[in-house]
């Protein structure tokens, strides 16, 4: 062999010992993030522990989990656990599609922004000026302030209707129009108090401008977002279609309510597209953040311009961007969604100002707390500083203290107005819990004082009182409940 060939031989074994080496590192940083689950708070007299992913995900119910992580302005790893479709044996991996609830928001959102850039937009125009077989109702609250494609994006237009339930596989899939005028499964989007007076979160809000993107660029949403906004951000496994089409089904995750059962139908259709109807992966979000902090730090021919983006990651009002929430300042400073469909639990943090993000994606109703445990252990193995356990001063449990609030109580009558509402306080396994039959919840409670109690999982406050002869307890200083 000539000494060129074995030159080159050697280059390429030592080549291929590095990317070895950089799996088998990645490898052990993935297994760590995955052991290191935390949950939001740990008593003081209790040392730090941390779970496993999948312990975490029986714990909740949680059938699927697809995780995204992107560091120095690329996708590090992206890995799928669990089934997405328990009927089928599907199993989740990184292409596998959910439904991505809310972050379909500042998604859809680029959509007007693109529109505004090419000079067919104005964000501070009244939008009935653009709408077509529709008009946002006209009263006494917008004789003077008008709805704005700039408020409807920063959730300050005043419109009404919170979200959406979806619809199921047999019910009957209204338009737009449909929805907006009140005639699907929730009331009539209108404004009810001054636009640009306050914030108030809007999925109709949403499909107001969903509407407005329609009318201007002639295109179904879904077709317009994906030629002007997701192919030239390369999210290719992404869509807006709504039921979604047959091509991309045998790819989809089902959905999941709270006690891990699967929903009739499998999933729910959302005819509000722009507020809850894209159907994506972590992988293909990833891109997105990518993208916009690409753009922010001067990329010349990403899908907007620099000064669309910065107006889009500026604060308005209750620190709302034009699409997604804002946090922190300066370096630290975060653009973030999180999404809530039937079934569905996301979230989408990214740095702003430099190459760091996470999207965590599940399949799930009870996956906003696993989440949120791993959020924590990402945030905690990269020092991110996103979101770190706290640690609260307890006291031994007081259990003859106790003894006596033990039992059946009754929510309070007069400010309920739901009916008979009871739940059980007790002591199980030397342990200070209260039991709610209703929704099957319970809280493990951890004392501060002799009176006054923590949920170290959930957050949940819990003091106790006495009125007179009465026994009560309240929680979070909201809900009162007597002893029977």
């Amino acid at each position: 062999m000539k000494k060129p060939e074995i030159l080159l031989l050697i280059s390429l074994m030592i080549i291929s010992s590095c990317q070895k080496q950089s799996e088998a590192t990645l490898g052990e940083e993935i297994i760590q993030i995955e052991n290191g689950l935390l949950t939001p708070y740990r008593s003081s007299s209790d040392s730090i522990s941390s779970f496993n992913i999948y312990d975490r995900m029986d714990f909740y119910h949680v059938p699927g989990v697809s995780i995204a992580v992107v560091q120095n302005g690329e996708t590090k790893w992206a890995k799928g656990y669990g089934i997405a479709d328990t009927e089928t044996g599907l199993e989740v991996n990184p292409t596998t599609l959910f439904q991505a609830g809310s972050i379909s928001k500042p998604v859809a959102a680029l959509g007007a922004l693109k529109l505004m850039e090419q000079g067919k937009l104005d964000l501070d125009q009244n939008v009935n000026d653009y709408l077509q077989g529709y008009q946002v109702p006209e009263n006494e609250f917008t004789s003077e302030q008008k709805v704005t494609v700039r408020r409807l994006l920063t959730h300050s237009a005043g419109t009404t209707v919170h979200g959406f339930p979806g619809y199921s596989q047999n019910d009957t899939f209204p338009s737009v129009i449909e929805v907006l005028q009140g005639e699907g499964n929730t009331p009539i989007v209108l404004v009810d108090t001054i636009p640009g007076s306050i914030w108030r979160y809007s999925g109709g809000g949403y499909t107001i401008m969903e509407k407005v993107v329609e009318d201007i660029s002639g295109r179904p949403l879904e077709v317009f977002l994906e030629e002007q906004i997701l192919k030239p951000m390369g999210m290719t496994n992404s869509t807006y279609q709504q039921p979604l089409g047959e091509k991309w089904q045998s790819n989809a995750s089902a959905a999941y309510n709270r006690q891990g059962e699967i929903i009739e139908g499998k999933w729910h259709n959302y005819p509000e597209q722009a507020a809850a109807g894209l159907w994506t992966t972590p992988s293909d979000l990833a891109k997105y953040c990518i993208e916009i902090q690409n753009i922010k730090a001067g990329k010349i021919d990403g899908v907007l311009k620099q000064e669309t983006v910065e107006a889009m990651l500026s604060k308005h009002l209750n620190d709302w961007g034009l699409g997604p929430g804002l946090t922190g300042e300066g370096e630290s400073l975060l653009f973030r969604h999180g999404g809530k469909n039937a079934g569905f639990s996301n979230n989408m943090v990214a740095f702003a100002n430099s190459g760091e993000a996470v999207i965590i994606m599940t399949n799930a109703d009870q996956g906003v707390n696993l989440m949120a445990e791993i959020l924590r252990s990402i945030s905690t193995y990269y020092d991110w500083g996103i979101d770190e356990q706290k640690v609260i001063e307890t006291i031994p449990l007081p259990k003859e203290h106790i003894q006596e609030y033990l039992g059946t109580y009754l929510l309070d009558q007069q400010v309920s107005g739901i009916g008979d509402y009871y739940i059980e306080v007790e002591i199980i396994d030397g342990k200070f819990q209260v039991t709610d039959p209703n929704n099957g919840e319970i809280n493990i409670l951890s004392a501060l004082t002799q009176d006054n109690y923590f949920d170290l999982s959930s957050g949940a406050e819990v003091t106790l009182e006495k009125d007179g002869e009465d026994l009560k307890i309240i929680f979070d200083q909201q809900f009162t409940f007597y002893k029977q």
